[in-house]
């Protein structure tokens, strides 16, 4: 390659000698930017596979910023755009609850309940995971003010059972003293005298949904499609025990390194140890 006559490009141009090495090193420097953004990109979306673009910028601000590297919003989604690394719509999903059944109703208690710490409010849910041959089903117990898991289930059946397990889970960690409020929608596996029974016996109170089950559930229903969308739950397995270590990452990633913007783009499980 023949070597560029830098005076004969700034008489044609009309440009500086100064500023013609100074545009040249802008853009080497956006170029380096781009490169650094998209490796640390990609490496996030190998750990969160549908992470958005805002939680993305946000984990990633401190590793640019030791790099030396800015790069403003806009840019960033430009960018994210253009190597069509931005995350489209999620799938519609299906039901798993049943709530016609004859097994005692509670109250709504949480409708107009905000948490000032964890530990107060649980919301829990059940979804489906699909395998080659069958589903798994997955049941899980969210800390309202943390957005921490404290539990979860997975397991062959929609039986009460996993549900229990899940609550077992949550239980065992609880600190003593506390009884936070369980919420849940009315499907039979949380009114089943079994899981109100444990419920009862260790001093939680219980409150489910009364009319619109999905937007008085939200915080749980929300946390089931974040899990299937983001981490890939949605997916078909192989099988029952490849759904099941599935879960068991995406609920570790979740809690520990995933920044939830209600809480300032924190990590739930730092929220709920440094508040508890």
């Amino acid at each position: 390659m023949e070597p560029v006559n830098v005076s004969s490009l700034c008489r044609f141009s009309g440009m500086s000698r100064a500023n013609w090495y100074k545009t040249r090193r802008h853009r080497k420097r956006r170029s380096v930017d781009k490169d650094l953004v998209l490796s640390l990109v990609k490496e996030q979306r190998r750990l969160h596979p549908r992470m958005g673009g805002r939680k993305l910028r946000d984990v990633l601000r401190f590793p640019l910023y030791e790099a030396g590297t800015c790069m403003g919003r806009d840019r960033f989604f430009e960018l994210l755009r253009a190597e069509e690394l931005l995350v489209p719509p999620a799938p519609k999903s299906c039901r798993t609850t049943n709530s016609h059944h004859c097994l005692p109703l509670f109250c709504n208690l949480v409708r107009d309940l905000a948490p000032s710490g964890p530990n107060q409010i649980w919301v829990s849910d059940i979804t489906y995971i699909r395998t080659e041959n069958d589903f798994v089903y997955l049941a899980l117990i969210m800390d309202r003010y943390s957005r921490k898991i404290v539990g979860y289930h997975c397991g062959d059946t929609l039986e009460a059972l996993g549900c229990i397990t899940a609550l077992s889970q949550a239980l065992a960690d609880l600190p003593k003293g506390c009884h936070p409020i369980h919420h849940s929608d009315r499907g039979c596996q949380y009114c089943s005298h079994e899981y109100v029974n444990c419920l009862k016996k260790h001093g939680l109170k219980v409150s489910m949904t009364e009319t619109d089950h999905c937007a008085e559930n939200a915080h749980a229903e929300r946390i089931n499609g974040t899990l299937k969308i983001e981490y890939g739950l949605g997916a078909t397995f192989r099988n029952a025990d490849q759904a099941r270590h599935a879960v068991k990452q995406a609920v570790w990633l979740y809690n520990h390194r995933r920044p939830h913007a209600s809480l300032h783009m924190r990590i739930p499980a730092e929220v709920h140890r440094e508040a508890a």
